[in-house]
């Protein structure tokens, strides 16, 4: 038996009236998502500032960019890991853990790194935090996977994205546009921290789930079996190593805008920090909005060609957008405007999750933790790319690589095909 099956095999006919399970979110899980947004609050805190504070402290934009990369590797690696610990140690001690790993090294980063302002320390520090979240939310990622119904698992996920960028980076990025003008972008910091512990205190304290707190495979299997076959399934099973390469496309430019577009917004642009911290919330308050509507529009509509034509083929013209239409207009509300758009079709990857777990049904553990590697690797290319091309190319060059990139990633998900449930209905079997 599939241990990510079990959520699904006690009286999977038998769906929940409650209103939480009618609105896709497993009832056993409510505060979970709760406890995830709190915690994705506090880690977007910095996403809209950190980069100019650095830069405003002496560092080189091209420095600024290294450590995000390094910090996007550790997220990358700590990715990989959040499902296949998962499988051996249970959902919630994996949670756990990246609780305690952001917590620790956070502290570090502030204390050690920003106060003695040490190149070095502040890349140690703030790479091993990027263990952190990753641990945290993929883990919660799992446990979703193995209580949420089949029927309804692309909503979870829309909810579990509507959680997640919730905090990261739309109410992180209004906190800090509260916060900054008043306290400072360093006191501000020590408040995303309290709203992170607060996050994983009201997950692990509101949720009793039982089988989160077990391990999901046979006793016999160790954790580095556990690693080796959640590598090993992406060319055991090639669709699910396509996945994980869209995903990974999925949100690299995200998060390397995050590096060099808070620069191009307030210095050429000229707009105002605490306007620019506005645009980014805006582009992702459309995005947790979508989100929920994507996830079940992918029910509907297919959840390959939802990633392929609102996800890939969208972000694509919309990244286009994202620099020609402020340059052009030089307007702030019409960079809203894209703004939003953007966000928007962002959000059209989010079947992707649904989608990864069914392409490999037989093995959904190893599929989340190959779409997991790509995820975290996301947060280490995007920056990756700033650092090696924004100064030969220029923003636009970069941008036009970043839409390059969607472009690939639609052509890739339209090669994805599900696989099909038994009991899963003939409408959404034609839909896919």
């Amino acid at each position: 038996m599939d241990p990510y099956s079990l959520g699904n095999t006690q009286e999977p006919k038998q769906i929940d009236s409650s209103l939480s399970d009618r609105l896709g979110i497993p009832r056993q899980l409510q505060w979970g998502f709760v406890g995830l947004l709190f915690f994705m609050i506090g880690d977007g805190v910095e996403s809209g500032i950190l980069s100019p504070y650095l830069i405003h402290r002496g560092l080189s934009s091209t420095s600024v960019a290294w450590i995000y990369s390094f910090y996007g590797a550790a997220v990358a690696i700590a990715g990989w890991l959040s499902g296949a610990l998962s499988d051996v140690w249970g959902p919630r001690r994996v949670i756990e853990i990246g609780l305690s790993l952001w917590l620790i090294f956070e502290i570090l980063f502030l204390t050690v790194g920003l106060n003695q302002h040490n190149i070095s320390l502040i890349l140690i520090t703030y790479s091993l935090r990027g263990l952190g979240y990753p641990l945290f939310a993929f883990g919660f990622l799992v446990w979703i996977t193995i209580i949420a119904p089949q029927e309804r698992l692309a909503s979870a996920m829309g909810w579990f994205w509507f959680a997640f960028t919730g905090g990261l980076p739309t109410l992180g990025s209004l906190v800090a546009s509260v916060c900054v003008p008043r306290l400072g972008a360093y006191i501000t910091f020590w408040i995303a921290t309290l709203l992170v512990a607060a996050g994983g205190i009201v997950l692990l304290v509101g949720v009793r789930e039982p089988c989160g707190a077990k391990r999901l495979v046979p006793p016999q299997e160790r954790p580095l079996q556990s690693l080796v076959r959640s590598v090993a399934i992406g060319w055991q099973k090639p669709k699910t190593g396509v996945g994980c390469i869209v995903r990974m496309i999925n949100t690299a430019p995200e998060f390397g805008f995050l590096v060099f577009l808070p620069i191009f917004f307030t210095q050429t642009m000229g707009f105002p920090m605490v306007k620019w911290l506005h645009l980014l919330s805006a582009i992702f308050l459309s995005n947790i909005v979508w989100n929920l509507l994507f996830g079940i529009i992918g029910d509907r509509f297919g959840w390959a060609r939802t990633v392929a034509y609102f996800g890939g083929f969208g972000c694509t013209l919309t990244t286009l957008a994202l620099y020609y239409v402020p340059t052009f207009y030089r307007s702030y509300e019409m960079s809203l405007f894209v703004g939003v758009l953007y966000g928007a079709t962002l959000a059209g990857y989010v079947p992707l999750s649904a989608l990864m777990t069914s392409l490999a049904p037989d093995h959904k553990g190893a599929a989340l933790s190959l779409l997991n590697l790509g995820a975290g690797a996301s947060v280490w290319l995007g920056p990756a790319i700033v650092g090696i091309l924004l100064r030969p190319l220029g923003v636009i060059g970069v941008m036009w690589v970043f839409a390059a990139l969607y472009l690939f990633s639609g052509i890739l998900a339209l090669t994805l095909k599900l696989a099909i449930p038994d009991d899963t209905s003939a409408t959404l079997a034609e839909a896919i």
